[in-house]
């Protein structure tokens, strides 16, 4: 038998006083808020009291310190996976709206289907379902946790809930240490498919600064 329940959970507050996209940078660990977040994220796993057998964790500082509460709690060996990774996008390090103001930024933006600023969604959905697939039938029995970024969730949710991956950034169902979580099913034709069963915010959030990627 294989796992149970997957859970997609998204890394806790980013230290970012200048509120520049982030994205792939090194050097941005979470704020003492955001260590708050990642430990009610791990505290409601916790609560749902489904065993833990595997913790996946994108290779960033932020997503290894929202991981650090669910090895504490679970005692899991953190599994680093760069398919859970931030996608890339060409303005990182800046501010958004500074950016947008340069017209030669512009041509980025020409078809956000894409995206044409980074990384597209089908390859982000193609890594992040095969790493749930491997870590799904890694493990006998129990529940895998594996903490990520907004984006891979966010294109993830949609594209396994058959919807276009083409969205507003703005708009997104995937707050700060949110979980989203998925069982594998049995299809009408016989093949295995990703169904979402539950979406949480158990962290606080409130004035929270969310800027860090497109």
């Amino acid at each position: 038998m294989p796992a149970d329940r997957l859970h997609l959970v998204r890394h806790g507050e980013v230290h970012n006083p200048r509120r520049v996209l982030y994205g792939r940078l090194p050097g941005f660990g979470l704020s003492v808020d955001g260590r708050r977040m990642a430990r009610q994220a791990a505290e409601h796993v916790k609560g749902l009291d489904r065993p833990v057998s595997a913790l996946v964790v994108s290779p960033l500082q932020r997503t290894r310190e929202s991981a650090e509460p669910f090895v504490e709690m679970f005692g899991a060996e953190p599994f680093i996976d760069d398919r859970v990774i931030e996608p890339t996008n060409v303005f990182e390090g800046r501010r958004m709206k500074q950016a947008l103001a340069n017209p030669l930024n512009w041509r980025h933006l020409s078809r956000p289907a894409v995206p044409s600023w980074g990384e597209p969604y089908e390859r982000i959905v193609a890594r992040m379902t095969a790493a749930m697939t491997d870590a799904w039938d890694r493990v006998p029995s129990g529940d895998v946790v594996v903490v990520s970024h907004q984006l891979p969730i966010w294109v993830t949710h949609l594209a396994l809930s058959q919807q276009p991956t083409r969205h507003d950034p703005r708009k997104r169902r995937c707050a700060l240490s949110s979980v989203t979580s998925f069982e594998r099913r049995d299809g009408a034709d016989g093949s295995a498919r990703w169904v979402e069963v539950a979406y949480a915010e158990p962290a606080s959030t409130a004035g929270a600064v969310d800027v860090g990627a497109v």
